[in-house]
């Protein structure tokens, strides 16, 4: 069963790039006290995620922050070297570029994809959510397309 309006986000790990190399960071660092946008992409560099996911994210974060959004992150099932390479590439510096590379925390979440087919293993699926204080108030999962989860469709709901 995955997450849905109203329920706690599960707690688990991510891994960033800090200054002195990959860190973990919990959940509870991300989510608790705060306001956060949390949209997952199935791959970092992959055509949609690169071309229009990530990108309206990074041309809109900080109309999003105004809205009073304390964090907007990007969660992908790749390694944390990618995530930051991939940050880099698209100019990303705004967005916190998370690493769930065991798909663990999108396990949790009941929101993962099989890209087997593709040769990509588990993946996530596309989604887009608003965190408050650690409870989900806003989930658009995209079936298909790029739609629900995107950066519009995120700085509309809130």
């Amino acid at each position: 069963m995955s997450i849905k309006v109203g329920d706690k986000v599960p707690s688990g790990m991510f891994t960033v790039m800090g200054a002195e190399g990959p860190t973990g960071i919990s959940t509870a660092d991300i989510f608790e006290g705060k306001k956060v946008v949390l949209f997952a992409v199935p791959g970092a560099f992959t055509p949609t995620c690169s071309m229009a996911h990530l990108p309206g994210f990074v041309v809109h974060v900080d109309d999003i922050k105004a809205k009073g959004v304390d964090t907007v992150a990007c969660m992908s099932v790749n390694d944390v070297f990618v995530m930051h390479a991939w940050g880099q590439s698209a100019n990303a510096e705004h967005l916190m570029m998370l690493a769930d590379g065991n798909a663990e925390f999108t396990a949790a979440l009941g929101l993962e994809l099989d890209g087997t087919g593709f040769g990509m293993g588990k993946r996530s699926q596309r989604f887009a959510m608003i965190v408050e204080d650690g409870i989900v108030s806003m989930l658009n999962v995209d079936a298909g397309a790029l739609e629900g989860s995107s950066a519009e469709a995120v700085l509309a709901a809130l």
